[in-house]
């Protein structure tokens, strides 16, 4: 189960803004089931709350699917320059004076 990290406060290196930290954080795994809406899970003992949260906090985790890990492709070296060979463009738009292509 993935933990909201709506409510949580963290000690950030630098300032870092809430806008940028994430939504949920790792997976853990369920202890045992308190209620209908309140379930126990398993913390590390850095992360400073409660075990028991409701059921509203927390998220199904879903691994990613094998087909849509993205490959990065190895670089050509070409005169002694690292280059990536295009196969195809897929899209284009301009993005703050400047060209922006999908690959």
């Amino acid at each position: 189960m993935l933990l909201s990290a709506k409510n949580l406060k963290y000690q950030m290196v630098g300032k870092r803004t809430k806008k940028l930290t994430e939504r949920f954080i790792r997976p853990y795994k369920v202890k045992s089931i308190v209620l209908t809406n309140a379930i126990e899970l398993e913390l590390p003992s850095i992360v400073k709350i409660h075990l028991v949260v409701n059921i509203s906090r927390v998220k199904r985790y879903t691994g990613q699917v094998e087909e849509q890990r993205k490959e990065t492709p190895q670089p050509v070296v070409i005169e002694g320059e690292k280059k990536w060979e295009v196969k195809k463009i897929i899209n284009k738009r301009w993005v703050r004076r400047r060209d922006k292509c999908l690959v």
